[in-house]
């Protein structure tokens, strides 16, 4: 059309082939290859800035830091005094004045044992269950008054609640804390208890050679065990010492009676467990011995313990070695280091010593019997120990003289 100038024909582009892409310039292309490389040296740079300085504050900032404080050990509790007598867990007292008249029991050629003072606390008890203190033990509020057995029936239970105990009873006194307590059982009338009135309620009624549960009180924070407490005794291990040691013939009575309070325990279902002179009370007037302190006792079982509870230095051979024991085994071997103890004053197995029965050593003076009951009751192999009924037909117990 005139008037209108025509624009330049763009070429085609020939059939098969793309159109040429427009070149990018030598300068955007290097930037754009730089970029990403200078991005990632920047960021070095101010990583190794940050990691430098921390670097040099974590020394500062371990030094400012708070040092714990080391825990301060703590002091072995010391143990109360215990009341006058032999044991630290149990002792004996004199039952009150409306208790039966002692059993007739004859009395024991002790020499000159005219009635002691007071022997003084034993640091010798390795294991115990409670404390005993001396003293009045006046009702608190929240006391309830269990069912042991009572020095007089006429006053019931609940009206001896209300009463102080030393007005009603010349005994001992054991207090427990509730908190060491571990092992509870149950009475036969249903009342839960401590294992130890559990178990002094099985063997200590009607008979003389066990120390009598008179009465036992639950208080908020303590147990209280009241038990008798003949009035001139002491324990057999301050009697032994008193005389360096017994001659056959005191120590063959007191060894009969307490084999005959043992085998009386077992035939209750009762495991003592820490047969030693301290919990054996000598009554000075009568020679009547008690077994007392059955803080360590459990029931009795056929099948072997591997738990031990007691005085380590009379624990068996077969616990130390391989770590259980059987109940009638162990009493045998606690029975033997006590008869040695009787008749030689010392314990046959010192600490520090291995126990060895061809190193055991006896005096002289002992006869052939004494001897070999000793020797018999610490076999090493527990198999080769007399039973207890073996023990009470033993020649040497039944005072037979073999020439």
């Amino acid at each position: 059309m005139p008037g209108r100038a025509m624009r330049p024909a763009r070429p085609r582009p020939r059939a098969g082939l793309r159109p040429p892409r427009p070149r990018a310039s030598r300068r955007g292309l290097a930037s754009a290859r730089l970029l990403p490389y200078w991005r990632w040296r920047c960021w070095a740079g101010i990583s190794a800035c940050l990691l430098g300085s921390i670097a040099s504050l974590w020394p500062r900032l371990a030094r400012l830091r708070p040092r714990p404080r080391p825990r301060p050990r703590r002091r072995p509790r010391r143990r109360p005094r215990l009341l006058p007598g032999p044991a630290e867990d149990t002792d004996g007292a004199a039952a009150p004045a409306a208790s039966a008249a002692p059993s007739p029991v004859r009395a024991l050629p002790l020499g000159s044992a005219a009635p002691a003072p007071e022997p003084p606390v034993s640091p010798s008890k390795e294991a115990t269950s409670g404390d005993t203190r001396p003293g009045a033990v006046e009702e608190q509020p929240g006391a309830v008054s269990g069912p042991g057995p009572s020095a007089d029936s006429r006053v019931s239970p609940a009206g001896k609640a209300q009463q102080g105990l030393t007005e009603r009873y010349r005994v001992a006194i054991k207090r427990v804390p509730r908190n060491r307590i571990r092992h509870w059982g149950e009475l036969p009338d249903g009342t839960s208890a401590p294992l130890e009135v559990v178990l002094l309620d099985k063997v200590s009624t009607g008979f003389p050679g066990v120390v009598q549960l008179l009465e036992w009180l639950e208080l908020p924070n303590n147990v209280v065990l009241v038990m008798e407490r003949p009035e001139h005794s002491e324990d057999l291990l301050h009697f032994i010492r008193a005389q360096g040691f017994l001659s056959e013939e005191v120590a063959r009575e007191l060894f009969r009676q307490v084999l005959e309070a043992v085998r009386h325990c077992t035939s209750c279902g009762v495991l003592h467990r820490d047969l030693k002179p301290e919990n054996i009370l000598v009554d000075l007037a009568t020679g009547q011995a008690k077994l007392i302190d059955f803080g360590c006792g459990t029931h009795l079982q056929d099948t072997a313990y591997t738990r031990f509870a007691g005085t380590p230095s009379y624990s068996p051979l077969e616990w130390n070695r391989f770590g259980w024991y059987y109940g009638e085994a162990a009493t045998v071997w606690s029975l033997g280091i006590v008869l040695h103890q009787m008749v030689c004053g010392q314990h046959p197995f010192p600490k520090g010593r291995n126990i060895s029965w061809g190193q055991l050593s006896l005096p002289q003076r002992l006869s052939q019997d004494c001897k070999e009951l000793i020797r018999w009751c610490l076999s090493l192999h527990s198999l080769d120990r007399p039973s207890l009924e073996d023990l009470s037909c033993d020649p040497w117990l039944q005072h037979i003289h073999h020439p």
